[in-house]
């Protein structure tokens, strides 16, 4: 009877550690192992060419690790439109396959209430395809899994 006394307290103490991380705790993406071992659609490469793309078309708008600029991406701002979400798994980019996700960039938020530019004559595919593999290196691996479930990498 006293493991059940000793472990109780324990699950108490482990179950507050757990639930006093925020969501804006989310770190950097798994290491290139977890990568292949999670059956991720990007390489390593992939993901070190679209941190420069990602800082040097994405990042004013959708910070530098992908966290987003604003604690409420759902709520308009002033001109009516939505700020730009965070892409690092904590917003509805995970809900979206690669190709909606390449339409986005390709042709801008505006269709979606946003104002994000079009970047199709801008970036080329490969370079399209590294930024994405970039914010979804700080997916987990069950968010990762989920966008898989969903048709992610169509």
């Amino acid at each position: 009877m006293r493991i059940k006394t000793t472990f109780g307290p324990l699950v108490l103490v482990l179950s507050f550690i757990l639930s006093s991380c925020s969501e804006s705790e989310i770190g950097p993406g798994p290491e290139p192992e977890a990568m292949a071992e999670a059956g991720r659609w990007y390489s390593q490469p992939q993901v070190d060419t679209g941190s420069v793309v990602f800082a040097n078309n994405c990042a004013q708008c959708h910070g530098d690790n992908a966290e987003g600029l604003v604690n409420d991406w759902r709520a308009r701002l002033d001109d009516g439109s939505f700020p730009p979400p965070p892409l690092n798994g904590r917003a509805h980019a995970w809900h979206h396959p690669n190709s909606i996700l390449l339409q986005v960039i390709n042709n801008g938020g505006a269709a979606f209430g946003g104002n994000m530019p079009a970047f199709e004559n801008v970036l080329n595919e490969a370079d399209k395809l590294a930024a994405i593999a970039y914010f979804q290196s700080y997916w987990n691996d069950e968010i990762y899994a989920q966008w898989q479930k969903m048709g992610g990498s169509n």
